[in-house]
């Protein structure tokens, strides 16, 4: 590391305990939140600003939301977004490059419309673009600090950011390892996998706190003639948009999962056996309202034979409740088809 003029042999060993602390922390975790809360930590340490954040790019938004902020309005910014190429920080992420500001005044990139949100006066800005190849991933924000940086300061600057930018890179490769081992790639549902991981969750959970919940076991009729009309190519087609149509039925603590085949599976937590029926009737109505691959120039319709079983008054073991629920569909599939089949109670009205 170059030695600027000026640099005092305690910032420089200052320096050299920031690294090795911020090295540990990469090399010895995996949690994301951890990791940059210790770079941000140190970086406060060393700059002594009165705020300090790390703000995170929303590609999907084109905004930029606060992952870490630390001052008294920590917790209202928690709240607030910028469009990137807002203010300054927002030209930062837009353009990439870092810009150390002494005075907002006297630049016209400033937006004090945080100002007004938080009651704090910003005076100066020094901003960092953490980047990943040629994408900014985010930018750290110091408010307030120490400006007119030497040449050691803004290397030992740019070089917290850098690990920041590799933190977060680590943590996104993981997740997306992770995301292939339990998601269908079909479907961009959960896989069977994943299925019976989550079912062993919730079965814990709900015999520990005397819950209820339901199973729903989903098995396309006579998928085989759209694959031997139409082709394979359309017959995935078909079953990735019939993954989306269950998964829009449901709320946000349920399940979709592919089993199979032409298989699905519904988990639905906290809910008794009528209730989930009425989620299986749902699911049905939609299905036969639906016309399917239009952008292929066809409008494939599509029924199901499902079957239902309800934790624990028909089952007490993942591979139990999926028995039962397997069981029920396949009375249904060999009977009237298009219809819903209930443990411990049979078919249901069509």
């Amino acid at each position: 590391m170059p030695e600027a003029a000026g640099t005092s042999p305690i910032r420089l060993s200052q320096e050299l305990t920031i690294f090795h602390d911020v090295a540990k922390a990469l090399t010895s975790s995996l949690d994301l939140d951890a990791i940059l809360q210790t770079i941000m930590e140190k970086m406060a340490e060393y700059f002594r600003p009165d705020t300090w954040s790390l703000l995170m790019v929303d590609e999907a938004k084109e905004e930029l939301y606060f992952a870490i902020a630390v001052g008294s309005a920590s917790n209202v910014l928690s709240q607030q977004r910028l469009k990137v190429g807002e203010g300054i920080v927002g030209w930062v992420a837009q353009h990439g490059q870092p810009l150390i500001v002494p005075d907002v005044r006297t630049d016209p990139r400033f937006s004090g419309r945080l100002d007004e949100v938080t009651q704090l006066q910003t005076r100066s800005v020094i901003c960092v673009p953490l980047r990943s190849k040629h994408r900014v991933l985010g930018v750290i924000q110091l408010v307030n600090a120490s400006v007119g940086l030497n040449e050691q300061e803004m290397f030992f600057l740019q070089a917290l950011c850098d690990y920041a930018a590799i933190a977060i890179e680590n943590a996104r490769a993981v997740e997306r390892i992770h995301e292939l081992t339990i998601t269908d790639d079909c479907t961009g549902l959960f896989n069977a996998r994943h299925l019976y991981k989550t079912l062993e969750t919730e079965v814990y959970r709900s015999g520990r706190f005397g819950y209820q919940f339901s199973v729903i076991f989903i098995d396309l009729d006579h998928f085989k003639q759209v694959n031997d009309t139409h082709g394979h190519l359309v017959g995935s087609r078909l079953l990735g948009e019939v993954g989306r149509l269950a998964k829009e039925q449901l709320r946000l603590i349920d399940f979709a999962f592919r089993y199979g085949g032409d298989e699905f599976v519904v988990l639905l937590p906290q809910t008794t056996k009528d209730q989930a029926v009425v989620v299986a009737r749902r699911l049905q109505e939609r299905l036969r309202a639906a016309h399917f691959c239009q952008e292929q120039g066809l409008e494939l319709e599509v029924r199901a034979s499902m079957g239902l079983a309800t934790f624990p008054t028909d089952a007490q073991t993942p591979h139990d409740i999926i028995r039962q629920a397997d069981e029920m569909m396949y009375m249904v599939k060999n009977s009237t088809r298009d219809n819903i089949g209930v443990a411990s109670r049979g078919l249901v009205e069509k």
